[in-house]
C-alpha cells in the first residue's frame, strides 16, 4: 500500500456490509457483525421526490424502506446498534440537498457514516437526478458532499464503474476536495477502476465492492489499492463473511496493518 494512503482505522476488520435496498437494517447489521467492521444501512429515500420514486419501485416488486419519518427511522436504527461491535453507516438518496445535511447531522451525533448514493441505476431514481444521474453531475454531487461534511459526519460516496462519460478518477478527486472521507466503488466488471480511484485521491479510504466472495477476490481488490472490501448479496451468508474476513485479516497482517 502506498505510504500516502489513509492509515487511520475507519473500521476494523476492514470488511463492510453494503446496503441492500429495503433489507439492510439494524438487525441485518448486527447479524453480520461477527465478521464485518462496518455496515451500511438503507438505502433510505429522504425527500418527497425520492420517496415517490421508491413507492413506484415497490409497485414493480422492488423492496424499499418507506418509513413515515425517514430521519426518525435512521436515528432509531442507529441507536439500535449503539452497543453492537460494528460501525454503522447509512446509504441515502435525495433529490434535494437539505435532507442530506439533516441526515448527516443524525449520523454525526452517533459516529455513523453517511453515504451519498451516486450508484443506484433504477430508472425512477435516475429520472429525478439521484443515483447514477448524480454521479454524472459533479456540481450537485460536490454540493451534497460539502453539505454533509459541514456537519462533521464521516462522509462516503457510493459510485459505480462503467458509466459512460464518467471519469471515476476525476470524481474521486472532486469528492475528496469537497470533504468526503470514503469512496465506495462498485467495480462492476472493471476491478482496475479501484486502482484509478485510489491513485487519483490518495486521501480517500477506498472500499471495493462487486463479486467479493473469497481470498482471490479480496486479494485482487487490495492489490489494486483498496483499503477495505464490502459484501453485497453475500452479506447474509456466514460462510462468505468468514472467508472474506479471514482473507482481509491475512492480507493486513502480512502488510503490517
Amino acid at each position: 500500500m502506498p505510504e500516502d494512503r489513509p492509515t487511520s482505522d475507519l473500521f476494523q476488520p476492514r470488511v463492510a456490509l453494503a446496503s441492500l435496498s429495503g433489507e439492510s437494517d439494524a438487525e441485518w447489521a448486527r447479524a453480520g457483525s461477527d465478521h464485518a467492521g462496518a455496515a451500511f444501512l438503507g438505502g433510505i429515500a429522504l425527500d418527497e421526490a425520492t420517496r415517490e420514486a421508491a413507492r413506484a419501485m415497490v409497485e414493480r416488486d422492488r423492496t424499499e424502506f418507506l418509513p413515515a419519518d425517514p430521519l426518525a427511522f435512521v436515528a432509531r436504527e442507529l441507536d439500535a446498534l449503539a452497543d453492537a461491535p460494528i460501525r454503522p453507516g447509512v446509504n441515502v438518496r435525495s433529490a434535494t440537498v437539505d435532507p442530506v445535511s439533516e441526515v448527516a447531522a443524525v449520523c454525526a451525533e452517533r459516529d455513523a457514516i453517511v453515504e451519498i448514493n451516486a450508484h443506484c441505476r433504477q430508472a425512477e431514481m435516475c429520472e429525478i437526478g439521484c443515483g447514477e444521474a448524480l454521479l454524472r453531475d459533479a456540481d450537485r454531487l460536490t454540493e451534497y458532499v460539502s453539505s454533509a461534511a459541514e456537519t462533521d459526519a464521516t462522509v462516503s460516496v457510493k459510485v459505480r464503474a462503467e458509466i459512460s462519460g464518467v471519469d471515476l478518477a476525476e470524481t474521486a478527486r472532486t469528492v475528496e476536495a469537497a470533504g468526503a472521507d470514503v469512496i465506495h466503488v462498485d467495480a462492476m466488471d472493471t476491478e482496475s477502476a479501484v486502482e484509478r480511484v485510489s491513485t487519483a485521491a490518495p486521501g480517500l479510504f477506498v472500499v471495493a465492492n462487486n463479486e467479493v466472495r473469497d481470498r482471490e477476490s479480496v486479494r485482487e481488490y487490495l492489490r489494486y489499492g483498496a483499503d477495505a472490501v464490502s459484501l453485497g448479496r453475500p452479506s447474509t451468508d456466514v460462510r462468505v463473511r468468514r472467508r472474506v474476513r479471514l482473507a482481509v485479516d491475512e492480507w493486513f497482517a502480512a502488510d503490517g496493518g
